[in-house]
């Protein structure tokens, strides 16, 4: 179990981070979002150990996580931390990069574990390539089965999608995670991408201005966000009264609505104007003025730019 302990941390006078505390069960995956700014990268590279708490304790298995002053090498041997600085090598070739850490003594099972860690991450294709000659996304993905090699207890990833090809993102998240939940290692993603948080992670941690606002699973904290901060974090959403879609007598309650919780009706209580249509595929994402206040919903069709229509609740 990996315990955060009320940690609090600051560079120089500024704090970052305010009495941070969660568990973290072995073989979890975690997501960590918020907005940028709120700390999520500072929290793994604490958790790694690179930096010296002010307050609070880390805790992995009854070992505790110490910084640089009680390490000569910062970083704790049974974590490993990939940030959004790859740090490869570039003359040498992707395989190189890949086996850097893996131990020489016997050639053939380094060959083996190096093609194995390139499957994963879809680069068999340039083992033999220099670095240097790679792309954004493709540097992330070798720096992504670097880090995997010497197996870790803890992985922290840092945004580890950012930089790849949408068509790509996908395929190697399911083979990434799946492959980190065979292996029992713990994962802690911090990420803008609220799909690393709703199809991957078993438990989400929300961070503003470095405090948590939210934890617990991912279906629920999308299904029933506390306030339109953490709802956001998952895409567009509404902040409307209650009375607005249903006729009722009851004191105005603020709700939160996503766009496909909003529908097209005939005599809904929600009259808005369009002034938008964005195709999304499947749907399109509607942008309309409602009582003097932007708002989105979902549609099947393309929209006309100052049409009235009326809404209810999907």
């Amino acid at each position: 179990m990996l315990q955060v302990q009320n940690i609090s941390f600051g560079y120089a006078e500024k704090r970052v981070l305010h009495n941070i505390d969660f568990t973290i069960e072995k073989g979890q995956n975690i997501a960590v979002i918020g907005e940028s700014g709120c700390g999520k990268s500072t929290l793994l590279k604490l958790i790694y150990g690179l930096y010296d708490l002010d307050e609070g304790n880390i805790v992995w298995d009854e070992t505790e996580v110490l910084g640089p002053k009680y390490n000569l090498v910062p970083g704790m041997a049974f974590v490993k931390y990939l940030s959004q600085d790859f740090d490869l090598m570039p003359y040498i070739t992707v395989g190189e990069n890949v086996g850097k850490f893996l131990s020489n003594v016997f050639p053939e099972k380094k060959k083996e574990r190096i093609r194995e860690l390139l499957e994963i991450v879809e680069m068999t294709d340039f083992a033999d390539v220099n670095a240097k000659y790679l792309s954004g996304g493709q540097q992330q993905r070798v720096a992504l089965a670097r880090v995997l090699a010497l197996e870790p207890e803890i992985l922290l990833l840092d945004e580890p999608f950012s930089h790849i090809d949408n068509f790509r993102k996908n395929a190697l998240r399911r083979n990434l995670f799946a492959y980190l939940k065979s292996k029992e290692v713990t994962v802690i993603v911090a990420t803008h991408d609220s799909t690393d948080a709703l199809s991957f992670a078993d438990e989400t941690v929300v961070l503003q201005a470095g405090r948590i606002v939210d934890k617990g699973d991912s279906q629920s904290l999308y299904s029933n966000p506390i306030n339109k901060y953490v709802a956001s974090l998952f895409g567009e959403v509404n902040e409307l009264k209650l009375s607005q879609l249903v006729d009722i007598d009851e004191e105005d309650e603020i709700v939160l609505l996503y766009p496909h919780q909003l529908k097209v009706v005939d005599n809904g209580l929600m009259e808005a104007i369009v002034k938008q249509s964005y195709f999304k595929g499947s749907h399109y994402l509607i942008k309309a003025v409602f009582d003097r206040k932007v708002i989105f919903f979902e549609h099947d069709t393309l929209l006309e730019v100052d049409q009235k229509i009326t809404l209810m609740i999907a």
